[in-house]
């Protein structure tokens, strides 16, 4: 089982004698090493629908206070971690607050969203040579459980932690995660999870070449498997070639998916993507294509308790063709065309402007086959490089979305703004 794996790697992990690195050893102290950072954030949401949908945006302004102490000295370092999180709803309606897509702030019985949010959470953590431990509410950012901090407030998770990095250019992970804080409420629990194991880890076997694999096992939902290579080709001083390629394969619980009314359990989805730099300038290609029998296509993200998702957060998806709509229903297939272009070059330093285009074709649903969708991405983003506002960035990012009538079960058209403001500040 995932779990008894879990724990005989991290004895392997704690009981390392030869390490190459001994990130403990430079420990200059549990005062010497700590920060504490602010991060003001103001951001909104539209989505306006088409085929008759009703509209939905949110707005609110947050303050995320994350504190981290360094490790005491000696053989076994200690040490804690913390955050504070509060979010203002600044829109407050009804009738436009509510959708999953937004999730800023969740609806009550009432059926009004919450007019603010306040919640915090600690971890104590403990390292040995370069092997850290951490146990409470804590961030994962991996890619079979990545916490969403892509909204107002970000998720949070607790349980345990693992990460090793004792071989230069070798990181493992392994961990287990009992609750999760849902973005837009308070509580520990309130995301509905029963309980994750998670394991894996990447390798860094060349300067240009890295890899990584990964499993999950969300308890009676779903079994996960990730792998990720990564190859970079210099070409010249200024231009590269970076091939990038993503793939999950995802198993549901046959309880699951009787309880649920899901037709088929099983999913495959990968994406391979190629982005050519010269200069200010990157161009993209990929495609991206998913299979397998469950009419979910590729499951992750959502909350059990109203949701009747998957339970692992809202990020766990880490394919080159995810921008509003991730292009994973089942059996579909997309390609895109993407450019970016950073101004620093033409005198604008933290300037930078995106633009993709996705199609996505051969969408099963219950009803059809063979429907299509695509996306218009458009994203400028400025970062402020000096002053009283230094780190400050500012990010307009727009989608046009547009399902054919065949896909209407899986995906909905629509127009996307969002605008977002974050200015980090660094108290110590």
């Amino acid at each position: 089982m995932l779990n008894k794996r879990i724990s005989l790697i991290a004895l392997g992990m704690l009981s390392a004698t030869q390490a190459m690195a001994n990130d403990q050893a430079e420990s200059k102290g549990f005062v010497e090493d700590s920060s504490l950072k602010v991060l003001l954030r103001n951001a909104y949401i539209n989505r306006d629908f088409k085929d008759g949908n009703p509209d939905k945006s949110e707005w609110g302004q947050a303050a995320i206070g994350t504190f981290s102490s360094g490790f005491t000295q000696g053989t076994v370092g200690v040490g804690v971690d913390a955050f504070g999180l509060y979010a203002l709803n600044l829109e407050r309606s009804e009738d436009r607050s509510g959708a999953q897509g937004i999730d800023f702030f969740k609806k009550g019985d009432s059926g009004q969203p919450a007019d603010d949010l306040s919640k915090g959470g600690a971890a104590i953590k403990f390292r040995l040579s370069s092997t850290t431990l951490t146990y409470g509410d804590q961030m994962p950012a991996l890619p079979v459980l990545n916490y969403d901090n892509s909204r107002l407030l970000p998720e949070s998770y607790t349980g345990t932690l693992i990460t090793s990095r004792e071989i230069k250019g070798l990181q493992l992970d392994a961990g287990r995660f009992t609750a999760e804080s849902r973005k837009s409420a308070e509580g520990r629990d309130s995301g509905g999870l029963k309980s994750i194991n998670v394991l894996g880890g990447s390798y860094q076997f060349t300067e240009q070449f890295k890899a990584a694999l990964y499993a999950s096992d969300v308890e009676d939902v779903l079994k996960k498997q990730y792998v990720n290579a990564n190859y970079v080709f210099p070409i010249d001083k200024d231009q590269s070639l970076t091939l990038d390629f993503n793939g999950y394969r995802t198993k549901l619980e046959d309880s699951y998916v009787r309880e649920n009314g899901i037709t088929g359990d099983d999913n495959k989805i990968w994406s391979l993507a190629a982005t050519f730099i010269t200069g200010p300038h990157s161009f993209t290609l990929a495609h991206q294509r998913s299979t397998g029998d469950s009419n979910l296509g590729y499951p992750y993200g959502g909350y059990q308790k109203d949701q009747g998702r998957v339970g692992d957060g809202g990020n766990t998806i880490y394919l080159a063709n995810s921008f509003w709509s991730d292009f994973n229903a089942e059996d579909e297939r997309s390609w895109q065309v993407g450019y970016g272009l950073d101004f620093s070059t033409f005198g604008v330093p933290g300037l930078s402007y995106n633009v993709a285009y996705v199609r996505g074709d051969n969408i099963t649903t219950s009803t059809s086959e063979g429907g299509t969708e695509r996306e218009i991405f458009n994203q400028i983003k400025y970062v402020v490089q000096s002053g009283p506002a230094k780190d400050l960035s500012v990010k307009l990012r727009s989608s046009v979305l547009r399902v054919s009538q065949k896909s209407s079960e899986y995906n909905v058209s629509g127009n996307e703004v969002r605008v977002f403001v974050d200015y980090p500040i660094n108290i110590f």
